[in-house]
């Protein structure tokens, strides 16, 4: 049996597409449920419009869709698990995570449009497909850490800060000392000085202040 079909049907065909089923599939649950019409020769004509109307419809569906793929492509969730050897995690990320991490963003999605094939095992960054209209997909990233990484590294951060802010005080404190010293080098020489002039003035010996002595007694 020759059918048109009038909504998407998922492993079928699109609004519009005109198909080949098995007459008991087209006659008991296609055609009595309004997914399809069968196409005669009598009705050919008005398969033609009604294709025609549906296939802009369709047009329009996607187009509204874009919103949607776009907002999906940027975005980004992560999560951390414990991980062993060679970045093997213990337990797994799946689809139910991908959809609840969704979720807490406002975004609804239905677990199966979730292309996963199999649950992430691995530490790293992995690339997920979401189908969001028939053939139209979304891609988000995932990436998946260690469990407690992101703390370690906000603790060591504080220490390295203060580490190498010791290291730019050095040489200032080094300039300051470097500039004080020709200083106290100065005021050490002018405090010297007079010292210098007293040693300068020689005391009288006693055989000069004898010969003294003598010439003022013979005067």
């Amino acid at each position: 049996m020759k059918i048109i079909l009038k909504e998407n049907i998922e492993n079928l065909g699109k609004r519009g597409d005109v198909i080949d089923v098995a007459d008991g599939y087209g006659r008991n649950y296609l055609i009595p449920r309004k997914l399809a019409i069968k196409v005669t020769p009598s009705n050919m004509k008005m398969v033609e419009m009604e294709q025609k109307a549906l296939r802009k419809k369709l047009e329009q569906e996607v187009l509204s869709f874009q919103g949607e793929i776009e907002k999906l492509n940027q975005i980004s969730l992560s999560f951390e698990r414990k991980a062993g050897d060679k970045d093997v995690i213990f337990g797994s990320v799946s689809t139910t995570d991908i959809k609840e991490a969704l979720e807490k963003q406002g975004i609804e999605v239905e677990k199966k449009k979730i292309l996963l094939p199999e649950p992430i095992k691995r530490l790293g960054n992995f690339t997920v497909a979401i189908k969001v209209f028939h053939d139209e997909q979304a891609e988000i990233r995932v990436e998946v850490k260690k469990e407690g990484e992101e703390k370690e590294e906000k603790t060591a951060s504080p220490s390295e800060e203060k580490a190498g802010a010791e290291k730019e005080e050095e040489p200032v404190q080094d300039e300051a000392e470097a500039i004080k010293n020709p200083e106290e080098e100065n005021q050490e020489e002018k405090t010297a000085e007079p010292e210098g002039e007293k040693e300068e003035t020689p005391e009288k010996s006693e055989e000069e202040s004898k010969e003294e002595n003598t010439e003022e007694n013979k005067e």
